[in-house]
């Protein structure tokens, strides 16, 4: 409720506060705003107990996010367009608090309690080695998102052609949405470990046809590769990550991994609107988050194999 308020509240900033206030509301709204997203796959474990249908609606889940950033940015600019940009933040806030409510009601969020914690505190900690190395390593997908976001933009501006700042994260979201529905229908075959290393190595092939700086048309194309691998790297990041948590820690363990790509998002997209002048070195970018994630799987691969494979106490 306060993250929706801050936004109602946020066109208020232009009379009174100026940026500085601005950016303090925007920044407290992203602290109080919920943690759906974690708490959403904590309760995947109590709705669908077969591990195999539960992969399946991870990967549905991460890849129907997408089409938040498809749809989301258009309502948003029609409702600027039609009406004011404070209609479209009260909008937003509105339907943040109308999904955090309906989250709230429904019944597995109500039945929902965690596991106890068991075993001696060294084994309940969260911060073994094949943890960390996986939330380092999701950092480089992060950061290819961003700079890929960045990216567009410039895109855009060199072209002279406004609508590619949207049209190419939508692509990628697109291809994510899609990637989702292919990966969760069907069971794959290896180790889990095994599949979040190939997908990480296709998510980052997916971004090396950027390097020969192609046209609008085809940097579109291209980019729904690398946005449907992305739905395949985070889905197997879960179920590794679940794999490697103490059971009672899943809730925590799953914040860390969403705050692990998010960090690397914002360091992505920070450092490419610093390269947005350059643009083979900006196109590279999200290629070198995936190559420094890619790297980070392979030097890790035997501790997360060996910790998946570990009972849980």
């Amino acid at each position: 409720m306060l993250s929706s308020a801050l936004l109602v509240a946020l066109p208020l900033t232009g009379p009174y506060g100026g940026p500085g206030l601005a950016t303090a509301i925007v920044v407290a709204g992203g602290l109080t705003a919920p943690a759906l997203e974690a708490g959403l796959r904590a309760l995947w474990p109590s709705v669908l107990p077969d591990s195999r249908l539960r992969h399946a609606a991870l990967a549905l889940d991460t890849g129907t996010q997408g089409l938040l950033y498809i749809v989301g940015p258009l309502l948003v600019a029609a409702l600027a367009s039609a009406y004011d940009p404070t209609v479209a933040l009260a909008v937003t806030a509105a339907l943040g608090l109308a999904g955090t409510t309906a989250v709230a009601l429904a019944p597995p969020s109500r039945r929902w309690r965690p596991e106890r914690l068991e075993g001696t505190v060294e084994e309940q900690q969260l911060t073994n080695p094949s943890v960390l190395l996986l939330l380092v390593a999701l950092t480089g997908i992060g950061f290819a998102i961003g700079a890929v976001n960045v990216w567009s933009i410039s895109m855009a501006e060199h072209h002279h052609q406004d609508m590619l700042s949207g049209i190419i994260p939508a692509a990628f979201s697109t291809g994510s949405v899609v990637g989702g529905l292919i990966y969760g229908r069907r069971t794959w075959p290896g180790t889990n470990t095994r599949r979040l290393i190939i997908s990480t190595a296709a998510f980052l092939a997916g971004w090396l046809p950027l390097l020969a700086l192609p046209g609008p048309y085809a940097a579109t194309a291209v980019v729904a590769i690398p946005g449907a691998f992305m739905t395949l790297v985070v889905a197997c990041a879960y179920f590794t990550i679940n794999a490697l948590t103490p059971a009672g820690r899943t809730s925590e363990a799953y914040a860390w991994l969403i705050l692990s790509i998010g960090a690397g998002q914002s360091a992505g997209t920070a450092l490419a609107g610093r390269l947005a002048e350059q643009p083979l070195a900006s196109a590279a970018l999200p290629a070198a988050g995936a190559a420094f994630a890619l790297a980070v799987l392979l030097a890790a691969r035997r501790q997360l194999h060996l910790a998946g494979h570990r009972p849980r106490g």
